[in-house]
């Protein structure tokens, strides 16, 4: 059992150790803010009092919802000169409990700050504000050319602003990368209400890339207020194959034999039965066979020959994997009737079931047939549903534990599924998160993750940007208030035979 980490002071509960006068505060920002900025009211307050993770729910005392940088570093100096803790949030859609203040504090939402500050077709960039859609960067730039390679499944919906601090990823982040790998620079308000600006405009710089840093920190190190984004053209020509199987198994041998062969698809995406009926009833559609096991996607671009070559030896490996039949779409309209149900799939399924807690680990693509048969056989164990839609080509899964809220004691029973399936990811070599943040949903796994020196590090660079840990405090990192109940709660899942890592330790 290792020592407790010196973390006490750092990572207190602000919300124990201060009385906050919130309408002092309230009387206070509306000097600095427009009035109709502050959210007080508790029937408004209630829109804030949880992410797309509805497991777990914290009514906030007080939301600000600036529309400048100016206004978001004037709430966060009262904040600093105070001693009063702050949440950063977008869109809300986050999954990991990031965006919630557990404790008392004030969240600052940016979903007011949604202007295109600049466009540069020249140098291929973007910059925008944290509440800009994703979505809406391809919108504004498609007509010449160009798209914004980061698209998670949530990108009607989700801000750009929400993806820095996650580094969201989505269907092309296996060839293009993550959002880290298409953010230039950003303008970020500090946790003591300064203003500074991390990287720039180039691809490359010479000095430390405090701009990586500050990407996926999830709110724990400032707030960016404007983002500059790197553009992409967009492809000479772009494909879809839809393939079904009979079973799972097989859809994940045929990842793995496609991504062996050396093709580099643009996504690949696979969907279990759950999924598939979801889908079919929510939306009606014709393109996903009813009695599939699994259905995989994959889409590949580039020059034209380039993709006809690609198209050829994809198919040809789906087919030997155990593909019942293999489809192409090659029209823009018909691609994306293809990808409809892979970017509802989410939403078909909050429909048909009343309650969903969706994980987020990682696993290498040689061990997802392996990996799934074992999701399988836990969601037998524990007599809770498990749907599977993920991003199958970078082996980021994300399955979908189902049951009813209003059954009793089942939210304890859905955290140790939970938890058993990224037990699962880190035996194979894998993570407990691929885009989704560890937020307050995955800080106490993170040492599973991680040794007591690994996470010291990773606080001193919290703490120099950070010092006083006012911004989204107890979030990411196991502490003795958040995690106390770890020795129990390990003893308990061990006893109730639930598989954990090796390297599950506890402080």
């Amino acid at each position: 059992m290792r020592e407790l980490l010196p973390l006490g002071k750092f990572m207190s509960d602000w919300g124990a150790l201060l009385t906050i006068d919130w309408r002092q505060l309230e009387s206070d920002l509306k000097r600095v803010l427009p009035a109709r900025a502050v959210v007080s009211a508790p029937q408004e307050l209630l829109a804030y009092d949880c992410d797309g993770l509805t497991l777990e729910r914290h009514q906030p005392p007080l939301v600000v919802l600036p529309e400048t940088a100016q206004q978001i570093a004037a709430a966060v100096r009262l904040c600093h000169q105070r001693a009063i803790p702050f949440v950063a949030r977008g869109s809300g859609t986050g999954l990991s409990g990031g965006a919630v203040a557990e404790s008392e504090a004030l969240v600052i939402a940016t979903s007011r700050m949604r202007r295109i500050r600049s466009i540069d077709l020249e140098n291929h960039t973007i910059t925008v504000e944290p509440g800009v859609i994703n979505s809406w960067v391809t919108r504004a730039v498609a007509g010449d050319g160009f798209y914004y390679a980061p698209d998670p499944s949530s990108q009607v919906a989700c801000s750009i602003g929400g993806n820095v601090a996650e580094n969201s990823g989505g269907v092309h982040c296996l060839k293009y990368g993550v959002t880290s790998n298409h953010v230039l620079g950003l303008e970020v308000v500090l946790p003591d209400g300064s203003m500074t600006q991390l990287g720039g405009s180039l691809a490359e710089a010479p000095e430390l890339d405090l701009r990586g840093v500050f990407i996926g920190s999830e709110g724990t190190l400032g707030i960016a207020t404007a983002i500059t984004l790197r553009l992409l053209r967009a492809p000479q020509s772009v494909a879809v194959l839809l393939a079904d199987f009979s079973s799972m198994e097989a859809a994940g041998e045929a990842v793995r034999l496609v991504t062996a062969a050396g093709v580099q698809p643009a996504g690949m995406e696979m969907m279990d039965r759950l999924c598939l009926e979801a889908v079919n009833d929510s939306l009606g559609l014709e393109d996903y066979p009813r009695d599939a096991a699994a259905v995989l996607l994959i889409e590949l671009d580039g020059q034209a020959r380039e993709v006809e070559a690609a198209i050829a030896v994809a198919r040809r490996l789906c087919l030997e994997a155990g593909a019942r039949q293999v489809r192409e779409a090659r029209d823009a309209a018909t691609c994306a009737r293809f990808w409809k149900g892979r970017k509802s799939a989410i939403t078909a399924l909050g429909r048909r079931y009343p309650g969903y807690y969706l994980q987020d680990g990682v696993v290498p693509r040689s061990q997802l047939p392996q990996v799934l048969a074992a999701i399988e056989r836990l969601s037998a164990e524990h007599g809770l549903p498990v749907a599977n839609v993920f991003h199958a080509g970078d082996g980021n899964l994300h399955p979908l534990v189902l049951y009813d809220p209003k059954e009793p004691g089942v939210a304890k029973r859905v955290k140790q599924l939970g938890a058993a399936i990224l037990g699962l990811c880190l035996d194979v070599g894998g993570s407990i998160s691929g885009e989704h943040g560890v937020g307050s949903d995955k800080r106490c796994y993170l040492d599973w993750m991680y040794g007591g020196d690994d996470l010291a590090t990773m606080l001193l660079v919290r703490r120099a940007f950070n010092p006083a840990n006012l911004a989204n405090p107890d979030k990411q990192f196991p502490t003795p208030r958040t995690c106390a109940e770890s020795v129990r709660r390990v003893a308990v899942l061990k006893a109730e035979g639930v598989s954990l890592p090796e390297a599950a330790v506890v402080f």
